[in-house]
């Protein structure tokens, strides 16, 4: 368990009042307003601000990529690594957009140790063993990628925190790590990840049934992580446990940061308080993993690319709702009526 404080409800009944105050019908903001209250009670003011935003990214391999469970080849992960480095992604042209940082860290990318300016080295190994056969990592190299995470989520923390992920193969550890947590079934939490045609989804079915089949039908959070995470996964958990202790909102992005974040939270129960679900990916075991967590995502755009993507077009939501509360006029404060008795 890692030690993280609750978000505190002192303030819940004056958030309230001061947003039902603003000229508008009540709850006529509908969900900008649940946002708004989120973002107050955990930053413990009536008066929240939100200037900055970080995305980090954590790259890693994974073994059981070598049975053929993606559409791309393991090579991919280090050369996205580049390319985010190089400011060529999605991720980076979101970012740039909404004036979010971007750094990108090597988790335990496959290869040569990268020397690329720029990228932060936090590697635990040479990606991961492949999880179909015997355990991704040992329980020593899970604590340092949790411990790794801690401190990078804590280390000058933003506003909100932003996490996303590179890792071929890792829709398939995202789909083991919550059928062991949550007891799901495989069936409907494995889909097409890189797109998968039905015979490599079929392949990929297999494949993962044959890995859960090693372990207990369910397992703790930290058993879950060492048996079929990555080490990108393990970190992201770690990462969103310490931007929370830091103060910061943690915005989870799609598919494989909603498992590392569902894990994160057997970690420290705690932290479900302190994130926002951006979106609702296409991939089909994001939606189970949410309605697992009782999460209502802000946009849902059939996305399915990962990154954080989804976590920084969800950020500028985020910045009204805090100026909502902030800037708005009250009845009182307009001259305008209120609603009549």
């Amino acid at each position: 368990m890692f030690d993280l404080p609750p978000v505190s409800h002192e303030l819940d009944d004056a958030i309230r009042r001061a947003i039902d105050s603003k000229t508008k019908p009540l709850g006529a903001l509908g969900m900008v307003e649940t946002l708004a209250a989120q973002i107050a009670r955990i930053q413990g003011t009536l008066s929240p601000r939100l200037e900055r935003c970080r995305l980090t990214l954590f790259a890693g391999d994974h073994g059981i990529a070598s049975e053929g469970v993606s559409a791309f080849p393991p090579a991919v992960t280090r050369q996205m690594v580049e390319n985010f480095l190089a400011g060529g992604a999605a991720a980076n042209v979101f970012a740039r957009t909404n004036g979010a940082d971007l750094r990108v860290v090597d988790a335990g990318v496959a290869g040569d140790r990268m020397d690329t300016p720029g990228l932060v080295s936090r590697r635990i190994a040479d990606g991961t063993r492949n999880c179909a056969v015997e355990p991704a990592m040992t329980a020593a190299q899970c604590d340092a990628a949790l411990g790794a995470g801690d401190a990078l989520g804590g280390d000058d923390a933003p506003d909100a925190a932003a996490f996303g992920e590179m890792g071929i193969a890792n829709t398939s550890a995202a789909a083991l790590i919550a059928h062991k947590l949550t007891g799901i079934g495989l069936d409907v939490l494995v889909g097409r990840g890189t797109g998968l045609d039905d015979d490599g989804l079929a392949h990929k079915q297999a494949v993962l049934a044959r890995a859960a089949a090693r372990t207990a039908a369910r397992l703790d959070a930290h058993a879950a992580l060492r048996e079929y995470g990555g080490f990108e996964i393990v970190m992201m958990a770690g990462a969103m446990i310490g931007a929370a202790r830091a103060g910061a909102i943690v915005l989870v992005d799609g598919f494989i940061a909603s498992s590392a974040a569902l894990a994160a939270i057997g970690l420290a129960p705690a932290l479900r308080d302190y994130l926002v679900f951006a979106h609702r990916s296409a991939e089909q075991g994001h939606r189970m993993v949410l309605e697992a967590l009782d999460a209502r995502p802000l946009l849902e755009f059939d996305m399915r690319l990962g990154e954080g993507t989804g976590a920084l077009l969800a950020w500028p939501v985020l910045k009204c709702a805090a100026a909502m509360l902030c800037e708005m006029a009250s009845f009182e404060g307009a001259g305008v009526s209120g609603p009549s008795a």
